[in-house]
């Protein structure tokens, strides 16, 4: 059994538009459990007044591709309209959890 890819995908958010933008995500991110079956869990953890992440756990690499495309290691996922909140481009990065024994 592969593990469990977590999916962090970082926003910077304008400080004016930070709560449109947090009820945009959690509205979107509502749905992906019924969407992508990969997905084992998800949250979105906010950082007032510039700061979202969108935290995503991923059974397989290949849940990944199907939820983000073959380039889901270097591309966020960007809902339409998004880029309107940012004041910088999407970041995303991948993790996998170290045993601790």
């Amino acid at each position: 059994m592969s593990a469990v890819i977590i999916r962090i995908s970082e926003a910077r958010v304008r400080p004016d538009r930070f709560e449109a933008f947090r009820d945009v995500i959690v509205s979107a991110v509502s749905e992906f459990p019924a969407l992508h079956p990969g997905l084992v869990d998800h949250e979105v953890l906010v950082a007032p007044p510039d700061g979202l992440l969108y935290v995503s756990r991923w059974r397989s690499e290949e849940d990944l591709v199907a939820y983000a495309g073959e380039n889901w290691r270097d591309q966020p996922v960007v809902l339409p309209g998004e880029q309107e909140y940012l004041v910088a481009p999407l970041q995303v990065r991948h993790f996998t959890v170290a045993p601790l024994t």
